[in-house]
């Protein structure tokens, strides 16, 4: 008897897996040797292995290491086998792995992606990159910015007002989703097991229930009142047939903080960068971070990741420069150019000025599509492919590449490894719709995995 894994279950990445479950069930019946093939309900067979009692549980040679096992799925299904009296082996022979067949013969990324991944495999391999995210877990890493409730109101585009050259929408559904800084923390839960979060709420519409209700239980919030405000709310009206954006609103009020409040931060911040190892900072421009914020952060953290963005709420207003220090700068390309009001510059140069300005150890730009650039003193200058293969949703990709990039970073990993992870994890994050859901830890490494085979 033979189950299979549904494909719910399959956390290869995104378009895994290639066949769905009854077709993979269909190929495997047809073969000599089953007399039985069946889809798996769950995600390992643990309940298959209680339900059916088997004197032999099989599995592949390449599963032999239990403790090369990311999921830890093996051990738990050895323990099942043996309660029921039977026991796991392995067969022993050649292993045709799926995922190095589909890359190499159904590939879903360029040539010259899967040329650069093959390089890399070669220079790391699939072990490296596993050691260096594990070795961010025991890191205490504390997240600072601002909170913002990501809406999705759908609507079906009814036509032209039939006085005004306006568009007219029909509401449907509205979806609520934890972004801005949450999504940060939540998405930097799955690298570290202690993330400590500040941030602040609006006095009015806080909607803090729905934000505690969201957050990973691996973070550890600071909910600061902002008074004579709501919390952020950024709302897209999006198309629900074509799931298009047609067009974003905000609830905010991004006055300059009044001193309570300021000092309220202040006193927040102070004993949180005493205990941190590690400090991320993603400053939206949405007056949050103060100047005092920013000179004690500065001073205190002993290892800083720093994100400062520009939106449509701050352009021109927010740039990097209103920081003294960082160990790590992470930024968009046209947030590089804002800074140098340089359109046309080689992004390289920029990069490197910008990590010079700022005393960095290693800098990276994103640049969406067409990869990542980046800048060490070690290493000089690099180049990384995206390895997105599915394009949903870019909202909310660059914080989480970032909220991967630096606890690894931070933990030691060659930014060339600690790139690549962030970018698996910017693929993950781009497959879906805004916040929709976070990152897993095993089904990013799974993700790299197949990438790498």
């Amino acid at each position: 008897m033979v189950t299979i894994t549904p494909d719910e279950y399959v956390n290869k990445g995104p378009n895994r897996p290639a066949f769905p479950a009854a077709l993979r069930a269909e190929h495997v019946a047809a073969l000599g040797c089953v007399t039985w093939a069946a889809v798996n309900r769950w995600p390992t067979a643990i309940e298959p292995i209680t339900l059916l009692k088997p004197d032999l549980y099989v599995k592949g040679s390449e599963y032999r290491n239990e403790d090369g096992d990311i999921s830890g799925a093996i051990t738990a299904e050895r323990e099942a086998v043996e309660a029921a009296g039977g026991r796991l082996t392995f067969t022993d022979d050649i292993v045709f792995s799926s995922s190095h067949l589909l890359n190499r013969f159904m590939p879903q990324l360029p040539s010259t992606t899967q040329r650069w991944l093959d390089g890399f495999n070669e220079r790391y391999g699939i072990d490296t990159v596993t050691a260096a995210f594990d070795r961010a877990k025991p890191l205490k890493l504390l997240v600072i910015g601002e909170t913002v409730i990501d809406e999705y109101l759908y609507c079906e585009a009814i036509g032209k007002s039939s006085k005004e050259p306006t568009l007219v929408v029909k509401s449907g559904r509205l979806e609520k989703m934890a972004g801005g800084i949450l999504a940060v923390a939540n998405n930097a839960a799955a690298c570290c097991d202690h993330v400590s979060l500040i941030t602040q709420l609006g006095q009015r519409d806080s909607h803090e229930s729905l934000c505690r209700g969201h957050l990973h239980d691996r973070v550890t919030p600071t909910f600061l009142t902002r008074h004579d405000a709501p919390t952020i709310v950024k709302r897209r009206y999006v198309e629900s047939y074509f799931q298009s954006k047609l067009f974003e609103s905000y609830q905010i009020n991004d006055a300059p903080l009044t001193p309570e409040d300021n000092e309220a931060l202040l006193e927040a911040l102070e004993p949180a960068l005493a205990d941190a190892d590690a400090v991320l900072v993603v400053d939206f421009g949405h007056s949050l971070m103060t100047p005092e914020a920013v000179e004690m952060v500065c001073d205190r953290a002993r290892y800083l990741a720093l994100n400062v963005q520009a939106n449509a709420g701050n352009l021109g207003f927010n740039l990097i420069g209103k920081y003294p220090r960082a160990d790590l700068l992470c930024v968009a390309h046209n947030e590089l150019r804002l800074e140098f009001r340089d359109k046309t510059g080689d992004l390289h140069n920029l990069l490197q000025a910008a990590a010079t300005q700022l005393d960095a150890n290693a800098a990276v730009c994103t640049r969406g599509k067409h990869g990542v650039l980046t800048w060490s003193k070690q290493t000089g200058r690099s180049h990384l492919p995206a390895v997105a293969a599915k394009v949903v949703d870019r909202v909310g990709a660059g914080d989480t590449f970032l909220s991967i990039l630096a606890p690894v970073l931070a933990a030691g990993a060659p930014l060339e490894v600690a790139t690549f992870l962030a970018s698996v994890a910017a693929a993950e994050a781009v497959a879906t719709v805004g916040h929709q859901r976070y990152l897993d830890r095993v089904a990013l490494l799974k993700h790299a995995t197949t990438l790498l085979k």
